[in-house]
């Protein structure tokens, strides 16, 4: 990139001009020249900004407010790969319509090195983000847009008062969200909006009450999403919104597999209507050469789940794992799993401790479902506490499940219950409640010990 020297203004005009020319990027501070950025929060700061990004400059930006009223438009063709970082606290309020930065590039390829073009790999990946907050003034203010872009990076970002937050349309590919506070957004914290998206990763991140869902991939074509090591709570709006989750993915018209969701926090709230700390549906378009709908290739792993109507709500996946999780406060359910195949859940712990269940939290079901699922093992799972449900663990239509050594407990209702099942196995469980605790209603080739 073609680097100009820095524009400074300094009570030493001797110090600044001993220091411009040895700065590769503009750093933006209060100018005696009106076509400055002023940094005040009251100015409009948008045209000054876009002209030094248009000249082909990194922004790094003092302490300071900026004002704009329209998106900062990043056209990689145009301006090369640049970064935005905010030297101190840094607070750009959008007061207009649109994402506050805008980032449009041309990688058209996959993430196969033989895809990228010479165009993209000299001028226009490892775009940069970093060290801002944002904080929307307008309610079609978005925080972030990307498309066609290339290993981008965004870290150590702080967006809120926002419609969505990140946004990722058309196609991206390596995609690095770090260290990011997502936080009180009208729409969505990041949202993978019927993207065409290979490798992105959500490390270290608070991903927090905002109102359509906290990580959302709807259609488009996504592969490899990992989501590790974040905070993700309250992404449910007010108690009277439609449903919403923290995770929601859910394929529709498109594709979306090769999922990771480990060593996560994502909690709250019941309150919000059909809520879910995670939930995925991937029943997906079709594909030539097989009539399977269902995509997956999905891990669930690690991670601490509590206080929504259902902890999580799996839909049409073929392949995965939940494992190592703990949950609690599923007012609903804690677990459901409807038209799956080929799913592993082990070694997860649903249980009803008291200090976690007073008062209005009592009234929490728990409990497991699985409606026409086939294929499945249940495996070293300890669930107790369920209340007012059938039982402990629920069976409707299901088909080839092994259930064996987990501890199914509860003083009132049936451990397991089978409904229209056949040809599973339960073996090696502790079994507490009901009389019997095992029960199978118009099942046949059902062994249990």
């Amino acid at each position: 990139m073609n680097c100009c020297p820095a524009r400074r203004v300094s009570c030493c005009l001797f110090l600044a001009s001993i220091t411009a020319f040895s700065v590769c990027s503009f750093v933006i501070q209060p100018s005696v020249s009106a076509a400055d950025p002023i940094g005040d929060g009251v100015a409009d700061d948008t045209t000054a900004i876009q002209k030094w990004i248009d000249a082909e400059h990194d922004v790094n930006f003092p302490a300071g407010t900026y004002r704009i009223t329209r998106p900062l438009r990043v056209d990689l063709k145009s301006t090369g790969s640049i970064a935005f970082k905010g030297m101190g606290r840094v607070r750009i309020v959008m007061a207009g319509a649109g994402p506050a930065i805008q980032v449009v590039g041309t990688h058209a390829g996959t993430a196969d090195p033989k895809t990228v073009t010479d165009e993209v790999w000299d001028r226009q990946n490892a775009l940069i983000v970093s060290d801002l907050e944002i904080v929307g003034e307008h309610p079609d203010a978005d925080g972030i847009e990307l498309s066609g872009t290339m290993q981008p990076t965004l870290h150590n970002l702080t967006i809120r008062k926002s419609r969505h937050a990140i946004h990722l349309v058309n196609r991206n590919r390596n995609v690095i969200v770090s260290g990011c506070h997502l936080y009180e957004n009208s729409g969505v914290g990041l949202f993978l909006d019927a993207v065409n998206l290979h490798q992105i990763n959500v490390t270290g991140s608070h991903i927090s009450y905002n109102a359509g869902g906290g990580i959302v991939s709807r259609g488009g074509n996504v592969r490899n999403l990992h989501i590790t090591g974040c905070d993700i709570e309250g992404n449910m709006g007010p108690a009277d919104a439609a449903s919403s989750a923290n995770v929601w993915i859910v394929s529709g018209s498109g594709s979306i597999g090769e999922v990771a969701i480990t060593g996560c926090t994502i909690q709250h709230t019941h309150q919000g209507k059909d809520s879910a700390n995670i939930r995925i549906d991937l029943h997906s378009e079709a594909v030539n050469g097989t009539d399977e709908r269902r995509h997956g290739n999905v891990t669930i792993s690690g991670n601490i789940l509590s206080d929504a109507q259902v902890n999580i709500h799996l839909r049409h996946l073929r392949s995965a794992t939940v494992t190592g999780n703990t949950m609690w406060q599923g007012f609903h359910s804690n677990l459901v799993m409807e038209h799956c195949e080929s799913v592993t859940l082990a070694s997860n712990a649903m249980d009803r401790n008291p200090r976690y269940h007073l008062g209005r939290n009592s009234v929490a079901k728990h409990g497991v479902q699985l409606t026409a699922c086939r294929d499945c093992v249940l495996s070293a799972n300890v669930i107790r506490g369920v209340r007012e449900r059938p039982a402990v663990l629920e069976m409707t239509r299901c088909q080839g499940i092994l259930i064996q050594g987990g501890l199914f407990s509860d003083d009132t209702v049936p451990a397991i219950l089978a409904v229209e099942c056949s040809d599973c196995l339960i073996q090696n469980n502790i079994t507490r409640g009901g009389d019997p605790p095992i029960v199978l209603r118009d099942c046949k080739i059902m062994r249990t010990d």
